[in-house]
């Protein structure tokens, strides 16, 4: 069966039309550019100006509706900036160009020129005078007025998503102005941008499955980076003061409405600060960056308001479980009795546990869907904390926080481990869970351990979801609306 045959018969008119195009020197796909001036946003900003002097404004987009109507015709052309209303008259662009006019679809780009009107019933248009078809497209476009709401569909056709649902066109745009003012900040405290690799022979920074990869000239395994933490704290024991990396994170787990298998992080690091200090910082640029872009801390999230004004509320981990399960952590001294106290809240304890992991199992199972408000919760328990700096009058502890918000963890940072010999002994701890079946345990990274002996500085660090924290701020229900082209599995063909 030919490919012809294989087409709907609508699609298979749009080839019909295309053919008579390019039998009459008039191939769409030849046309390599076309001089535009202004946009559909500026056509209405500037309407006035522009029918008092008459002007010819040249403009270009995408057929969305068309109403011919005899010798004149109406049409919707959209643009990168929206959408503006033309009407062509046979007279004035002449029979031939008018009659090929009538035979292009939904779909085309189309450029014109003309001078502005106003309708009778008040709609800002443009009246051509000169037209020109700059592309065909072979596709159909979901109708106007249901658009694409296959969701599934959506994700995986996003180029037809953005033509067809502007609200989700706008979300993206929102995106990028949150992502500028959070760099614009970090700029401004006089961090420096940087970028580190992707592919490493070593998964550091984080306790996750990589993706792994094989380089054939070196034939040796890389893995896809699960953090950039580790490179980034190199560049401090070079000298640098402060740094910070915007990039994608590769993670091997599972997915959900907060989960794609890759996502966009952001980690800073700054040389002589402590996590407190990166406590007031990261509530400083989610505040900018609400007030900046949406004019208010308040969010509402998908019917549940958020407040983000400052100041944040701050407690520890021992503290929150305490609070929201009644159970006193720091009043238990040995594993039994704190095993059966965890069991009597009906966390499961696997027999490998140690205190502090047992301690952070109960909050995340018990205390985190409290969190609704944002929330740092501090001095998370060594044990669950391979990279951060111990707590001096309780060691057990760490200097280390996360911030939450709708239950969700949005951040994480803490003062820098920067002992070598703990480092060491954190890292092989961490090698015997890994070697024990733990595939999200911690790498030993040799390398990084001799930095740590080079020397670093006291140092503080921080990682930011930034697509999670973005859905927050857009009020966007699944991860997959605010990343153009998430993770999908494949169609069947």
């Amino acid at each position: 069966m030919s490919d012809a045959e294989n087409l709907t018969e609508v699609r298979q008119v749009r080839r019909d039309k295309l053919k008579k195009l390019i039998d009459m020197g008039r191939d769409p796909y030849k046309v390599a550019e076309y001089d535009r001036d202004t946009f559909s946003k500026n056509v209405f900003e500037d309407f006035d100006k522009l029918l008092e002097e008459e002007t010819v404004v040249s403009i270009a987009g995408r057929i969305m509706a068309k109403r011919v109507m005899g010798k004149a015709a109406f049409f919707e052309l959209q643009d990168s900036k929206g959408r503006i209303q033309g009407y062509v008259k046979k007279k004035t662009i002449g029979a031939e160009e008018f009659d090929l006019f009538t035979t292009y679809d939904i779909g085309d780009f189309l450029g014109i020129k003309g001078t502005v009107f106003e309708t009778g019933k008040g709609e800002k248009t443009i009246r051509v005078s000169e037209m020109k078809l700059l592309s065909k497209s072979l596709q159909v476009l979901p109708e106007k007025y249901h658009g694409l709401q296959d969701k599934e569909l959506r994700y995986r056709q996003r180029y037809v998503d953005l033509i067809v649902n502007p609200e989700v066109k706008e979300t993206f745009l929102l995106r990028n102005r949150l992502i500028k003012t959070m760099k614009n900040y970090f700029d401004e405290e006089a961090f420096v941008e940087v970028e580190t690799p992707i592919l490493s022979p070593v998964a550091g920074g984080a306790t996750a499955r990589p993706f792994v990869t094989h380089h054939n000239t070196l034939d040796i395994d890389m893995y896809m980076r699960i953090a950039n933490e580790l490179f980034l704290k190199r560049l401090i024991v070079g000298g640098f003061d402060r740094v910070y990396e915007m990039g994608k994170m590769f993670r091997n787990e599972g997915m959900s409405p907060k989960h794609n298998p890759e996502y966009t992080a952001v980690e800073l690091y700054a040389a002589y600060n402590n996590y407190e200090f990166m406590m007031d910082l990261t509530e400083e640029v989610v505040v900018k960056m609400a007030e900046e872009n949406l004019g208010k801390t308040k969010v509402n999230f998908q019917g549940t308001e958020i407040d983000f004004a400052p100041p944040w509320d701050r407690i520890s981990m021992i503290d929150a479980v305490t609070k929201y399960t009644g159970v006193d952590f720091d009043t238990i001294d040995t594993i039994e009795e704190v095993r059966k106290a965890a069991k009597g809240l009906g966390v499961h304890i696997d027999k490998e546990m140690k205190k502090g992991h047992i301690i952070n199992e109960v909050f995340e199972e018990k205390c985190e869907e409290h969190l609704i408000q944002p929330t740092f919760i501090t001095h998370y328990p060594v044990e669950v904390s391979p990279l951060s700096k111990r707590n001096p009058d309780r060691p057990e502890l760490t200097d280390r926080f996360e911030l939450f918000a709708n239950t969700w963890e949005l951040a994480n940072g803490f003062s820098e481990l920067n002992d070598p010999i703990d480092q060491k002994a954190r890292f092989e701890e961490q090698l015997t869970k890994r070697e024990g079946g733990d595939e999200e345990a911690h790498m030993m990274d040799e390398d990084f351990v001799n930095a740590l002996e080079v020397g670093l500085p006291p140092t503080v660090g921080l990682g930011i979801g930034v697509d999670r924290l973005i859905m927050l701020l857009t009020d966007s229900p699944s991860i997959r609306d605010v990343i153009l082209f998430p993770t999908m599995k494949p169609e069947d063909n």
